[in-house]
């Protein structure tokens, strides 16, 4: 999941161990900090030309203002029009995604005379790419072949202990001074850094996935800075990190299913038959298969789920996840198999930065059990009922069980004190499930709830939904949302399921392709 003028502000608050504690506000303490700034440099690449970058220096513990500081690389696409609304401070999720690129989709995608109102402004969280520190705990972690993730056997799930356990230790050696500061309330104080450096008395914050977690903190500590809030594919924050994780696997498996189904419809490219539980069933054989025999040496049981993941975040890639599925099982072939991990599951340096960030910040932000019994009983339990992501799921996250850092207690995101704020949520969505936009739209008071009924994507605006879209752009224009009697405000129809790759109907959304390439998986 994943989120992100003038001296510092005495009003400012940090979450340590569960509780509000001002930041020191002594005339003394805020003259010796220098109010930050950005020199912004042109950046501008082919699909956002008028791109800029710049850098902003934030403390590293923002209870010490004066200490030792880290470098946050931030991202613009200037304000055009007369009006201006100030900065949109735009996140991709996470925890772990990079958000410079973000800043230029948003702007060229919005219509232009909404985006034009706007500095739409992309940040790196801290611990990400371009910021620095940037982490990398150990380097090749997910490097192929894996240990097959279900643990049918007590020597699998030792080498799965192992190495999520070898990782904990690994980011403890590497960054014992850094972890500490790796945690959601830190990185939505350092949105107020950059808003201190844009010169604005508020900001707008439009953020996807693990940003709107990250977005609802930053509202929470400084609800006065403001302007407008759109969250889309919403955190659950109240089982925020273990039980949405549990909650997500259900869902995936749901969605997996949703993809069998699909495969079945087709039958006549794919040949795998008819039946979406025959089809689920030569999947399931094919994962067997690869657990014994790698294809291409690269691909085992592990891989294959990496690789089908993320057809449950966009089913955009469902035509070319179904074409490798069916060359393996009716020609054996594995060519297309390795290209698609290629393409959707395997992990570059990049990646492997962003994992490092998700766990440092997960592990951080709340208590996780470390009792192993206690992650074997319960992900054992829903193996049981949704056995497509479980346990790969759960070694995501393990490195939890012994992670080097203490606990936080996450902040209590209710509010009463903002805007009209507006929410977006797909009814299928696997990585954040429903019941989180619900739950968001409860305690946020005020805030509206745009639904896209039977819609499975995350992430579903500027996706190519024009009933979504029109609900975001009359907001940012105005302020502006729809009021509705029961849960949802406003109810948009899905966007269509795309057409296999051998049709003339084939083509999915190019922007949808572009957002999901941005956004950050498992979050």
């Amino acid at each position: 999941m994943r989120t992100r003028a003038a001296v510092l502000c005495a009003a400012a608050a940090v979450v340590v161990a569960g509780s509000f504690t001002a930041l020191p506000a002594s005339a003394t303490a805020r003259a010796a900090v220098q109010a930050p700034s950005v020199a912004w440099k042109k950046c501008g690449t082919t699909d956002y030309p008028t791109l800029q970058c710049g850098t902003v220096k934030a403390p590293l513990d923002h209870r010490n203002p004066g200490g030792k500081q880290i470098t946050l690389a931030v991202s613009r696409v200037p304000h055009t029009a007369a009006t201006y609304q100030g900065p949109l401070l735009v996140n991709p999720g996470g925890p772990g995604g990079s958000g410079l690129s973000l800043a230029g989709f948003v702007a060229s995608t919005l219509p232009k005379k909404v985006a034009a109102q706007y500095d739409v402004i992309g940040f790196d969280p801290r611990g990400v790419g371009r910021s620095s520190p940037a982490i990398d705990c150990a380097p090749g972690y997910f490097d192929p072949v894996r240990p097959d993730s279900v643990p049918a056997t007590p020597a699998l799930e030792q080498a799965n202990l192992k190495r999520v356990q070898s990782f904990a230790a690994a980011c403890g050696k590497k960054y014992a001074s850094l972890l500490p500061y790796l945690d959601t309330v830190s990185a939505a104080q350092d949105m107020d850094t950059i808003r201190q450096a844009l010169g604005a008395g508020r900001i707008s914050y439009f953020g996807y996935s693990y940003g709107t977690y990250l977005g609802a903190v930053y509202a929470k500590l400084h609800p006065e800075r403001i302007h407008r809030l759109v969250l889309d594919s919403i955190v659950d924050p109240t089982g925020v990190w273990y039980d949405d994780n549990l909650g997500q696997d259900h869902a995936f498996n749901d969605r997996h299913r949703a993809l069998m189904a699909w495969i079945a419809k087709y039958d006549s490219t794919y040949k795998l038959g008819t039946d979406p539980q025959k089809v689920e069933a030569r999947w399931y054989a094919m994962r067997a298969a690869l657990a014994k025999k790698p294809a291409g040496g690269k691909v085992g049981a592990a891989e294959l789920e990496d690789t089908f993941i993320p057809g449950g975040y966009y089913n955009g890639y469902w035509p070319y996840l179904a074409e490798a599925f069916s060359a393996y099982v009716n020609g054996k072939k594995t060519a297309a198999l390795v290209e698609a991990y290629q393409n959707f599951g395997a992990v570059d340096a990049s990646g492997e930065n962003g994992y490092s960030v998700y766990a440092a910040v997960q592990c951080r932000d709340v208590s996780w059990p470390r009792d192993w019994n206690q992650w074997r009983k319960d992900n054992w339990a829903a193996y049981e009922k949704a056995p497509f992501m479980v346990w790969n799921n759960a070694w995501y996250n393990a490195a939890c069980t012994s992670w080097p850092t203490s606990a936080l207690k996450p902040p209590d995101i209710a509010n009463g004190k903002l805007p009209p704020t507006l929410l977006f949520q797909a009814t299928d969505d696997a990585a954040t499930p429903y019941q989180g936009g619900v739950t968001a739209h409860r305690l946020l008071a005020g805030s509206s709830l745009v639904v896209e009924q039977g819609g499975g994507n995350h992430g579903i605006t500027l996706s190519g939904n024009s009933c979504l879209d029109d609900h975001l752009a009359a907001y940012l224009t105005d302020g502006r949302v729809p009021h509705g009697d029961g849960t949802a405000d406003a109810v948009c129809r899905k966007t269509p399921d795309p057409k296999p790759l051998s049709t003339k109907a084939a083509s999915t959304s190019s922007r949808g392709s572009t957002l999901h390439g941005l956004l950050g998986f498992r979050g």
